[in-house]
């Protein structure tokens, strides 16, 4: 029996990563189906990709015969779609200041160091790994003094904001998990490192970690 749940996804993207922990939060069962973005050149790259993504971009969500691109879309329209349990606040403000930090990592800081990036300053401007490492770095420090700063107004509780988890947080892990990758220092994230914590001790966010996919490579 097919699932009528269907995400595009790669182990290491950070993008379909955060997909992956809202579809846990929702306890909603899918269909996990692997574009390498390195194999061959790149799978998503590939026509039989294309056609499902014109932009050639993970993540996509099939719901049924409805296909929706862009992992800020399908988080929402998740949540809006499977309202249980929420993961937007109710007031309007709540709302924005979730978008607000959903965008700050989202459009500010993972753009730049998205794999097509990093790949146009190494073949085009010749950066070799360590610049592209400090580079990362650099983006990912920058959109987390930020963040660490909005963070500690007073409106994040356990989680991003308030007590319970949110699409932010569904933003801020992954983002985390690309920071230490890089080799940033997070002794001036505070905050951020708490938030992180925390999310960390549900099976959610747990479950929907790169390491933790099929198509994770099985010597990490």
């Amino acid at each position: 029996m097919s699932m009528s749940l269907v995400l595009y996804t790669y182990w290491r993207s950070s993008a379909a990563y955060r997909v992956r922990i809202v579809l846990n939060l929702k306890g909603l069962d899918y269909e996990a189906r692997p574009v390498h973005l390195v194999n061959e050149g790149g799978e998503h790259l590939k026509p039989a990709y294309r056609a499902v993504s014109p932009q050639a971009q993970l993540p996509t969500l099939l719901d049924g015969d409805r296909v929706v691109r862009q992992s800020m879309a399908i988080m929402e329209y998740l949540d809006e779609t499977r309202p249980t349990p929420a993961l937007m606040p109710v007031d309007p403000a709540g709302r924005a200041k979730v978008r607000e930090l959903m965008q700050a990592v989202g459009a500010d800081i993972h753009p730049l160091g998205n794999l097509r990036v990093l790949k146009a300053i190494e073949t085009e401007f010749g950066a070799d790994p360590a610049a592209k490492e400090a580079w990362s770095r650099r983006w990912i420090k920058h959109g987390f003094d930020g963040i660490e700063q909005v963070m500690s107004d007073g409106t994040s509780g356990r989680f991003s904001y308030g007590d319970t988890p949110t699409l932010a947080d569904a933003c801020l892990v992954p983002q985390f998990y690309n920071a230490v990758r890089w080799g940033v220092d997070l002794a001036p994230y505070p905050t951020i490192r708490r938030v992180v914590e925390a999310c960390q001790t549900l099976d959610a966010f747990r479950k929907a970690a790169p390491e933790a996919q099929p198509d994770a490579p099985k010597s990490m």
